[in-house]
């Protein structure tokens, strides 16, 4: 049986706030001691400003360019008011505006995602595993669009001690068809799953998943760098009008 439950009394992080002490503590007060086979699931913004990923930006719009390495598609407001950017950042995450945060920031501020993602969640994952004593895995997560559906999901940034997909290719179904491309990423579920929990505007940026051990293993596991598809895997580079353009010009070139 999969359980998830918020983590209360976390409190505001600032620049330099040790996550490990504060996570630790808020499981203290809960009551439910960490268990082998616990993920930990920690909202990227808390990681973001413990890091002090501030940077001064009076245009938001300068932050996304400072992150972004290509961009897939640019689209205007039907009003005019304001401009949509989908692009690949550093990390290979194809996102809009770079995963650049403006909200609940000082003023005069934005928040940039942290500088690698999974060497938090290797730090978070060994200091919480030092604490506890226990096998853990620690998730770190973010808030992303999908192509073709509106509405956005959390999804894994980062990862640590958890094995990010849950590769079914070479077994059977239930009539005993081989299995040849069913490759769950369990991280993106995980994370889906403690939003529900965690929410927006709660206060509680960190939720545990129990019921899952079989994905918990040594924190030398690939992380969610990996799950990004870039390069020659990506068939989706560019969005409807710039790959039209693109194409259009080459042909004119040709000609």
């Amino acid at each position: 049986m999969l359980s998830v439950w918020a983590l209360a009394g976390i409190g505001e992080v600032t620049a330099g706030s040790d996550l490990v002490a504060l996570i630790g503590d808020a499981v203290d007060a809960s009551g439910t001691p960490l268990r082998d086979g616990d993920i930990l699931v920690v909202t990227s913004k808390i990681v973001s400003k413990a890091e002090g990923r501030f940077v001064e930006a009076a245009d938001r719009e300068d932050a996304i360019t400072s992150e972004t390495v290509r961009v897939v598609a640019t689209r205007t407001s039907p009003d005019g008011s304001h401009v949509t950017r989908i692009v690949e950042n550093r990390l290979g995450i194809v996102s809009a505006a770079a995963g650049v945060d403006a909200s609940n920031t000082p003023e005069g501020t934005v928040l940039l995602l942290p500088v690698d993602p999974d060497a938090s969640a290797r730090a978070l994952a060994q200091g919480l595993r030092d604490r506890f004593g226990v096998q853990l895995g620690v998730l770190v997560s973010d808030t992303l669009g999908r192509a073709w559906r509106d509405g956005q999901t959390d999804n894994a940034i980062g990862a640590a001690g958890v094995h990010v997909f849950d590769d079914l290719r070479g077994s059977t179904d239930a009539q005993g068809r081989a299995l040849a491309v069913t490759l769950p990423c369990v991280a993106d579920e995980l994370c889906a799953a403690a939003d529900l929990v965690k929410r927006k505007a709660t206060g509680m940026p960190v939720a545990v998943v129990r019921g899952r051990a079989d994905l918990v293993g040594d924190l030398d596991l690939p992380g969610a760098r990996s799950i990004p598809r870039t390069g020659e895997r990506d068939m989706f580079r560019l969005g409807y009008d710039e790959a039209y353009a693109e194409g259009y010009a080459a042909g004119s070139a040709a000609r």
